[in-house]
């Protein structure tokens, strides 16, 4: 067992489920591991970021001590994101740890976001891990429109990434946020691409959280619906009945065989079925992505070895876990609904 492992939650206590208010079953638990980047993507991130000072930070213990409850009151999907997960440093020791319940049974997916920048380095390790899905974040296929967009990235590393991890074994889906004006010319491009490289695709509308600077992201935003509309011009695209556990709905396009997911948190509310909640980096639990009620789990970690006072505090928190969100973006709103940005919230 790695050493980041805790002798306390080795063996997983049996523990009843945790349920919302409304009767949905949390079962998915999204974990920030860093708020930390090496790209600043123009709707995620300023370019001149302050990131939070290592003592607010969880350690890779803390974390998986958090996750390891999760996995015990029932959660059996566990994703991490960041900011860019892949640059913590230590990350691999704390997915080996986590491995472990897959080995038990305990937890039956553990996967990850990433922009792809550190996959050729670490994609055979993940697979060793047990990961076996990974979502990377592709925006566009152009070189120079995807510096742009991400300031820092370089599409061509990224690209070697993809590869390595096909070679590694991973099931890869590509994110892409749709981006009035600045991608909207290159979706049909995309579906190509995907149905050639075998990768299934997912379109992602701008969601309003945090100051990303001199962008607004009403100029950005792209309503999905039009997307789909403008994409069964050219694809067949058929509905099926297919569920990742997360909040997009696919289709299937007839002519790659390869499935088209949409998330919609504006043109269409994705609440009802909700089955996730989300931790950030500092320990803060958001039960919704788009509201600000959250509870505090770094406090009873750090106070007590034992994990009672951190599983009543997840009880707690659950039980305040609301119906839906609230985002909506509004020529009359000068700020971000959601301060935070998703890179501290865990995607």
């Amino acid at each position: 067992m790695s050493s980041t492992a805790t002798a306390t939650n080795s063996d997983l206590p049996k523990l009843s489920p945790i349920v919302d208010p409304f009767g949905r079953s949390v079962s998915y638990l999204r974990v920030s591991v860093t708020d930390r980047c090496d790209f600043r993507c123009v709707y995620c991130m300023a370019e001149d970021m302050t990131f939070l000072p290592k003592a607010e930070v969880l350690t890779l213990e803390e974390l998986d001590r958090i996750c390891s409850a999760f996995i015990g009151l029932g959660v059996s999907k566990l994703r991490l994101t960041g900011g860019e997960p892949l640059v913590r440093k230590g990350i691999m020791n704390l997915i080996r740890s986590l491995g472990r319940h897959l080995d038990s049974g305990a937890l039956k997916e553990l996967t990850l976001t990433t922009n792809g920048s550190q996959l050729e380095r670490y994609a055979t390790e993940l697979y060793a891990a047990g990961v076996r899905r990974i979502n990377v974040s592709i925006d566009t296929l152009d070189p120079h429109k995807f510096e742009a967009i991400t300031r820092w990235g370089k599409l061509d590393k990224v690209l070697a990434g993809l590869k390595a991890a096909r070679e590694a074994g991973l099931a890869v889906k590509i994110n892409c946020v749709a981006l009035k004006g600045v991608n909207d010319d290159e979706f049909d491009r995309l579906v190509a691409w995907c149905g050639d490289e075998g990768f299934d695709l997912t379109f992602i509308e701008v969601m309003p959280m945090g100051d990303i600077g001199g962008e607004t992201r009403l100029d950005q935003y792209l309503p999905l619906s039009l997307v789909r509309s403008r994409l069964a011009e050219r694809w067949t695209l058929n509905e099926i009945d297919y569920n990742t556990g997360g909040p997009a709905r696919y289709v299937e396009v007839k002519e790659t065989g390869r499935r088209i997911g949409f998330i919609t948190p504006l043109t269409h509310n994705f609440c009802e079925s909700c089955n996730r909640v989300r931790l950030t980096c500092t320990g803060t639990l958001f039960m919704c992505l788009g509201q600000e009620d959250a509870a505090d789990l770094r406090t009873p970690v750090r106070m007590s070895d034992d994990d009672s006072l951190l599983i009543d505090r997840i009880h707690e928190a659950i039980g305040r876990k609301p119906k839906g969100h609230d985002f909506i973006i509004d020529r009359r709103s000068k700020s971000a609904p959601v301060p935070r940005h998703m890179s501290v919230t865990g995607g």
